[in-house]
């Protein structure tokens, strides 16, 4: 059975720093690509970060600069390090594992919840 666990989230004012965590287990860790999502209320859910096996990463726009997803594939966790912090990075951060060849194995935690005040 494969769970992702997230952690990390919190309350944090504007210009500060979190670092949430996924740590996966119940799959091959190193054949997913991990993703992180957040979606803020009443808004579409938004791809923030991806890093794949061997560490090549992506950002949104909205994040490049600020954040550095990094993976530990002995440990099986991946984590996302935020800096900077806005109120509109305020959300729920969705950790995401991803087949690299098999798409369709694709699993998600439950979310933590990151709120950002001005």
């Amino acid at each position: 059975q494969v769970q992702l666990v997230e952690s990390g989230g919190g309350l944090v004012q504007s210009g500060g720093s979190l670092r949430l965590s996924c740590e996966a287990s119940g799959l091959v860790f190193s054949s997913y690509v991990m993703i992180w999502h957040r979606q803020a209320p009443g808004k579409e859910r938004e791809l923030v970060a991806s890093i794949f096996s061997r560490g090549g990463t992506k950002y949104a726009d909205s994040v490049q600069g600020r954040f550095t997803i990094s993976r530990d594939n002995v440990l099986n966790a991946v984590y996302l390090q935020m800096n900077s912090l806005k109120p509109e990075d305020t959300a729920v951060y969705y950790c995401n594992a991803r087949h690299f060849v098999y798409t369709s194995q694709d699993y998600w935690g439950q979310g933590t919840q990151v709120t950002v005040s001005s």
